[in-house]
């Protein structure tokens, strides 16, 4: 699978992988999906909001089990970010059919799109929409960078944009989501395990800034007539770090537009997207108003005129504790505490969907700690642990 999967929007100059939603690698990606299953004898459905379902047994049965994850990629993203998930899930599968298992609930594995919102910005498209979390209206608002709407992709790719929407019947029929993910971080190779459950996903959001300030020429202009929102860009990139030191945080500007964008050129308008996150509200808030305060205080001194949009918020996730201690439980033996559980400051799928029907996660070790980037990394016999993890899991939670 992993072999077959590669080459797939990867991009030859980086080695990391471009598939964002809706494009030909996002079509070349649903395409493996569909050959995996079929060739597993599941049947294959794609849902009103583009998320892809493969299903073992009768879909309208009820209390499915689920499992899977994402396949398209942020910019340049890792090879394991989402495919891991998904893989691990037909492998699992594999694995349960050699061990001779009958299963008693119906079973699904999905791909669900545009998890990583490379393309229009916002994370999380597919199980927003299936979850109510993002409405018919917001999401045909979305452009991507080019001026390309949500629907218009849908389009172009073959899709029906006027069906998106919330699903609750097809929610209704889940009985429990657990989602494999390569852990982002080092707390399993700081312990030493290769298997991890999750416990909580921290609150996190996205926050657009646009400063602007007066274009003119880079060569004649002095400084101190310049109104350049270059500078009060760079100063709230400062303060992003500084507020997030201070309340154990992490914020990041990994993303900027300027316009015009000319080597010779004092900017107009430089856009800086913040994204921040915090192991609790309390401390997600402290360091979003301290970057917005150090920023309007920057762009009153160099006469910038500052405007900041909340493009994206999910509060903090806990999983569904009764499907975490029964994870625990199944992968410990009985043994209490046998297995980490520890949260996480990435958004996933499974938290979307938390708050509609049971979720529950599991990391695999990451040894460098590195994710979102082609240096992303999980060592074979780790991955392996993670498949055998999980096929234990959905023996327990679909064929007992």
């Amino acid at each position: 699978m992993w072999r077959s999967l590669r080459p797939i929007g990867r991009s030859a100059a980086s080695g990391g992988y471009r598939r964002y939603a809706w494009t030909e690698a996002d079509a070349d990606c649903r395409l493996w999906f569909r050959m995996q299953a079929e060739a597993r004898r599941m049947d294959v459905e794609t849902d009103r909001n583009g998320n892809q379902w493969a299903w073992l047994g009768d879909p309208t049965a009820g209390d499915a089990v689920v499992t899977g994850s994402h396949l398209d990629s942020v910019p340049d993203g890792g090879a394991f970010d989402g495919p891991l998930g998904v893989v691990s899930a037909f492998a699992a599968l594999d694995e349960l059919r050699s061990r001779g298992v009958v299963f008693k609930r119906p079973l699904a594995i999905t791909n669900f799109g545009d998890e990583e919102g490379a393309r229009f910005g916002l994370a999380c498209v597919g199980s927003r929409l299936t979850a109510g979390r993002l409405t018919k209206e917001q999401a045909y608002e979305l452009r991507d960078a080019s001026g390309t709407s949500l629907p218009q992709a849908m389009e172009a790719a073959g899709y029906d944009p006027s069906t998106i929407g919330s699903d609750p019947e097809r929610l209704a029929r889940v009985g429990a989501f657990v989602e494999l993910h390569v852990e982002q971080g080092r707390a399993l190779d700081l312990s030493g395990d290769s298997v991890g459950i999750a416990s909580s996903i921290w609150p996190h959001g996205r926050w657009r800034y646009d400063f602007a300030g007066e274009a003119n020429h880079a060569g004649t202009t002095r400084l101190v007539d310049r109104r350049d929102p270059m500078l009060t860009y760079a100063e709230t990139v400062l303060a992003a770090r500084r507020e997030a030191e201070l309340a154990g945080a992490v914020a990041t500007f990994g993303k900027i537009a300027v316009e015009p964008n000319g080597v010779n050129a004092i900017p107009s308008m430089v856009r800086g997207w913040l994204d921040a996150r915090a192991a609790d509200q309390d401390s997600l808030d402290t360091v979003v108003a301290g970057v917005e305060t150090a920023a309007r205080d920057y762009a009153r001194r160099h006469g910038i005129d500052l405007t900041v949009v909340r493009e994206s918020f999910t509060p903090i996730v806990d999983f569904s504790h009764a499907l975490r201690d029964e994870l625990s439980r199944i992968l410990g033996d009985g043994a209490a505490g046998k297995v980490p559980v520890l949260g996480t400051g990435a958004g996933h799928d499974a938290g979307i969907l938390s708050e509609s029907i049971p979720t529950a996660m599991l990391f695999v070790r990451n040894p460098t700690g590195v994710s979102h980037s082609p240096a992303e990394f999980a060592a074979e016999d780790d991955c392996v642990a993670g498949v055998l993890a999980l096929a234990d899991v959905l023996e327990e939670l679909a064929c007992r």
